[in-house]
């Protein structure tokens, strides 16, 4: 059962709002808005614990926004709502930034991340190991 039935259709809305109030998860959007990202991509693109950004994932996987496939030993999250990149991106301009600036983050590579994305020529055995301690994602 989608967790918006039974609510009346003004708080439909504001359930999508809320579920988009916390910054990490439009960073997590625009990541993945182009093509998947596994979780240290997003650690190292956001310099965030994994824990902490799971927690986002569940909520937004939940939510029936991003959606999982397992490619050997990663696993990747895709966006299955499109319809929130224009929200995200008239949001961005009531508050006066333009689209690009926010959407930058989901520029690749990244230097400081082990992923088979960001650096295929790392062996499988580092890639997607702990981001090491003093890189950019940690500071």
């Amino acid at each position: 059962m989608d967790s918006l039935d039974g609510k009346a259709s003004e708080e439909k809305v504001a359930a999508i709002f809320s579920q988009l109030n916390q910054t990490a998860r439009i960073q997590i959007l625009l990541i993945i808005r182009e093509q998947p990202a596994c979780v240290c991509h997003l650690v190292a693109a956001l310099g965030l614990r994994q824990a902490a950004i799971s927690q986002h994932l569940m909520a937004l996987r939940e939510a029936g926004w991003v959606t999982t496939r397992r490619k050997s030993r990663f696993i990747y999250y895709h966006l299955a709502e499109k319809r929130l990149l224009p929200l995200i991106e008239a949001a961005a301009q009531i508050a006066g930034i333009s689209y690009d600036e926010i959407a930058r983050i989901s520029q690749r590579p990244l230097d400081n991340c082990p992923c088979p994305q960001c650096h295929p020529e790392l062996a499988p055995e580092y890639s997607c190991k702990s981001i090491p301690p003093g890189s950019p994602a940690n500071s």
